[in-house]
């Protein structure tokens, strides 16, 4: 087995591709040779000590990837070997080999490819679950879509075209703002040089949005909520302001923890609003949901109603190169491992 090995807490500097013993597929498990793995923003964070969840160093670390099942465990159906799949992981993806539980594999649609597939599951599940499950986006709302260009904000534009007359605004540096609006961003707005708060506010005759997709937190998640109209719903999804820089900076995490609103019931009761959280590494324990929202994420790709972005393929040598793309905000779309 070849991966990428996170040794510890440095950044891209504690990437190291090593050479172990391929895995064993366990009762239920399927063993898939690997084409193509995804690249979020949740392993560059891990890298830097900074994702609750992620598992002691040194590890590997991934949570998608694409390729051929190669062997079948235990009460797995035999004919599964040879079946091109994505796959859902709890970590491991970033290998050659990854061993996942049988219904965590899922069919490519026909004609479509490896590295297409591996940016699928994570953001545009993600996306999914957010705008249909948590915040269940209606006709005619409107969407504050941050980190607009990344690959899950290039998701979640495509998505909020599936719902009729859904206005979106996305926050973005200018030299993107063209690749956001072909992924459907209504608005684009460059938060280098403007207040998207007050942009927004200019937008919208001064009422706000009804959803905000929140990956910053800090005092940006306080910004989100006043930007909500009355019914309006909050979905924080990550803390990217955390970061900055290759290296984990304490005084910048402390700075930004102290800046998160703090809330009541009774708040959000008299003020109408909802803030919820979603955290798909912590989901496992509904799979069944999961497994069901990404087929249905697949029907989409498969009907050229969503079509993943990919802004740049690093093999796994070139992995801290990756990293620091991702750090430096420099990807449109999704970021691609292959062994």
């Amino acid at each position: 087995m070849r991966a990428i090995w996170t040794t510890g807490t440095n950044g891209p500097d504690s990437l190291e591709v090593r050479e172990t013993e391929d895995p064993e597929p366990g009762p239920g498990e399927v063993r898939i040779r690997v084409s193509a793995a995804g690249l979020c923003f949740a392993e560059v964070m891990a890298a830097q000590g900074l994702y609750p969840g992620a598992p002691k160093f040194p590890a590997v670390l991934g949570y998608e990837a694409a390729g051929v099942i190669d062997k079948v465990g235990d009460g797995v159906d035999p004919r599964r070997a040879g079946g091109r799949v994505v796959a859902l992981a709890r970590f491991g993806a970033h290998s050659d080999v990854v061993c996942v539980p049988e219904r965590q594999a899922l069919a490519i649609p026909p004609g479509k490819g490896f590295e297409e597939a591996a940016a699928i599951p994570v953001n545009y599940l993600t996306a999914y679950h957010i705008l249909f499950r948590t915040a269940h986006v209606q006709p005619g709302e409107r969407v504050l879509v941050h980190m607009a260009a990344g690959g899950l904000g290039t998701a979640a534009l495509q998505l909020c075209r599936t719902v009729e007359g859904v206005e979106t605004f996305g926050t973005a540096s200018a030299a993107k703002h063209e690749a956001v609006k072909e992924e459907g961003c209504t608005h684009p707005i460059d938060y280098h040089t403007t207040d998207y708060v007050s942009e927004v506010r200019r937008l919208t005759g001064g009422e706000g949005v009804d959803v905000v997709l929140d990956p910053l937190g800090g005092a940006d998640s306080r910004k989100g909520l006043k930007l909500l109209r009355p019914g309006g719903r909050l979905v924080t999804y990550g803390f990217a302001n955390m970061t900055s820089g290759t290296r984990r900076n304490p005084a910048r995490v402390l700075r930004q923890v102290a800046s998160m609103p703090l809330l009541t019931p009774l708040q959000l009761m008299n003020a109408n609003k909802t803030v919820a959280g979603v955290h798909i590494g912590r989901l496992v324990t509904r799979m069944d949901l999961l497994t069901r929202e990404l087929t249905e994420v697949l029907a989409l790709w498969a009907a050229g109603t969503v079509t993943p972005r990919i802004d740049l393929v690093f093999t796994f040598d070139k992995a801290a190169e990756a990293h620091r793309r991702i750090l430096a905000h420099g990807n449109t779309g999704k970021i691609i491992l292959t062994p």
